[in-house]
């Protein structure tokens, strides 16, 4: 019954299908056929076509840096459409502009697009609607097949293109999907610089009708991708390690397997244990969101069973990098921030390095002890994209595990961050415990908790808590949410980008039960303005 399911889904529109996809997600997997389901094919035609008659809609899907929405309610084929089409027009257009002009290097690039899906079974539906929205347009279409966030962004720079698209919902619900957009030469684009412009363009459907269709290329070689970044270590200096790589069966595990080959032809002694390895859209081990605490036990249970010296894992489509210890024991992402700072200032003294407000105390010790440039940007890829961009960074970090490298086009990578770990275990001799240790009690910190709004909107809340603390006469920082700092401990708190949420960080300067007693006293004031924990 399961099987016969799973060819109609194939068949039936987008709107219906992922509604039969939810209810099949506990067994899915189980069915004799659903491998060919599972890795759906790509070829060098799209076969979603559009209607004749573009009326004005209302698109809800799109957010601050990307678009994100509910299948069947917010996004579907003619919406992927629509936002492909607007894409391209829009570039196009500043393309033949700067042709006529060369006052810009956007008349040097190629007139195509790079396109590539994660494994949700909804992704590759999304992507050919959005690849026949760009042929439409006029312009060119890459399509890297089945790939990660990343491969996208270095596509768009490697093969000069005029930008990327990837239809990914990372780490979001399997009813959702979304797609992430990028311009030239791998930069961002923003509600702010770009993406306002494309979502009131695919609302209107006034699009040009007099260009000639664009091409399909299907280029799904990654070796290019592959050896860029192994060009972030030295292979020499690697020590014999074990390491366990969860990939949570999303899009990391293709991309893992080819850089452990390269490691083994470079005959780096590194032992590797795979979980959740192959990509299945139908996620049989939940969704790959390694920030739920229930989706790290196997993590560190294989860890633990394999005496392994790393824990690697991954979201949906790779481009964010969690990492534990030799222990089990899974680092925050803020200190590997500090980590990771500390290993590129110690390789290329007095560099900027940029972080975001949330968690600042070990960052900036680590910047200021190491000779570095400390530079402070809005948390949001696009956001660190271009402040990184403005100061020269040579790295960038979230704690929210996304790591952003100037050698990478000042794109975040997924797996560039464990590849320069086990560079530095073996270069320190040390454990990733004791790399992080020293971090962690000097600067201990809260986590990152998140709550619903169910009586006040976040404004009013960060607003009201602001009044709330006023007579300590904190330092206020309001470059993203409300920042006050008290000296000996400060907190972040800040409404989603992505979701209905408010986000709260508190860290302290070595004083745990400080910490504890303010997360306490802040989480009950926001139960009284309606915050739930979610």
């Amino acid at each position: 019954m399961y099987c016969l399911l799973i060819r109609l889904i194939v068949s039936v529109s987008l709107n219906t299908a992922w509604l039969i996809i939810v209810l099949l997600t506990t067994s899915f997997y189980h069915c004799s056929c659903a491998r060919n389901f599972i890795i759906m094919p790509t070829s060098a035609t799209t076969s979603y076509q559009p209607t004749t008659k573009f009326d004005p809609i209302t698109i809800s899907s799109f957010k601050a840096y990307d678009i994100r929405g509910e299948l069947g309610v917010n996004l579907d084929e003619e919406i992927s459409y629509r936002i492909g089409r607007a894409f391209a027009q829009i570039l196009y257009q500043r393309y033949q502009a700067a042709a006529q002009t060369q006052a810009d290097d956007v008349a040097t690039l190629k007139p195509a697009i790079v396109i590539g899906s994660d494994i949700r079974h909804s992704s590759e539906q999304l992507k050919q609607a959005a690849i026949k929205g760009i042929v439409d347009a006029g312009v060119d279409v890459i399509d890297l097949g089945m790939s990660g966030t990343e491969e996208v962004y270095f596509a768009t720079s490697h093969y000069q293109a005029l930008g990327g698209i990837e239809v990914t919902a990372s780490h979001n619900p399997i009813n959702y999907n979304g797609l992430k957009l990028i311009k030239e030469h791998s930069k961002p684009i923003s509600a702010d610089d770009g993406l306002a412009e494309i979502q009131a363009l695919a609302e209107s459907g006034q699009f040009t009708t007099d260009n000639q269709s664009g091409k399909l290329q299907l280029l799904t070689d990654k070796s290019a991708y592959i050896n860029h970044v192994m060009t972030f270590i030295d292979t020499d200096k690697l020590k014999p390690l074990k390491l366990v790589v969860n990939s949570g069966n999303g899009s990391a595990g293709p991309v893992v397997d080819l850089l452990i080959d390269k490691l083994a032809q470079a005959d780096a002694p590194i032992e590797v244990t795979k979980l959740h390895h192959a990509p299945d859209g139908s996620f049989p081990n939940g969704i790959p969101n390694p920030m739920i605490e229930a989706n790290r036990v196997a993590t560190q249970k294989a860890v633990l069973e394999n005496s392994a010296d790393l824990g690697i894992a991954f979201d949906g489509d790779f481009d964010r990098c969690f990492l534990f210890d030799e222990r089990g024991e899974f680092i925050d992402g803020s200190y590997i921030v500090g980590m990771l700072a500390q290993a590129f200032l110690n390789k290329y003294p007095s560099e900027s390095i940029v972080y975001d407000p949330r968690v600042i105390y070990n960052t900036e010790a680590v910047i200021e002890e190491h000779n570095g440039k400390a530079v402070i940007s809005k948390s949001g890829h696009s956001f660190i994209k271009q402040v990184m961009r403005d100061s020269g960074a040579i790295y960038g970090g979230e704690m929210s595990a996304h790591h952003y490298f100037r050698d990478f086009f000042y794109c975040d990578s997924g797996m560039i961050p464990w590849l320069l770990t086990i560079e530095l275990l073996s270069i320190t001799g040390k454990t990733l415990s004791e790399l992080v240790t020293g971090y962690i009690a000097a600067y201990p910190s809260s986590g990152e908790l998140n709550f619903r709004l169910t009586t006040h909107d976040a404004a009013a809340i960060i607003s009201a808590i602001e009044a709330k603390f006023s007579n300590e006469q904190p330092i206020k920082s309001t470059l993203d949410g409300l920042s006050l700092n008290f000296g000996d401990w400060r907190f972040n708190l800040r409404a989603s980008n992505t979701e209905p949420l408010i986000r709260l960080n508190i860290e302290s300067r070595g004083d745990q039960p400080l910490l504890a007693a303010k997360t306490q006293e802040i989480q009950q004031w926001l139960a009284t303005q309606g915050a739930v924990p979610a």
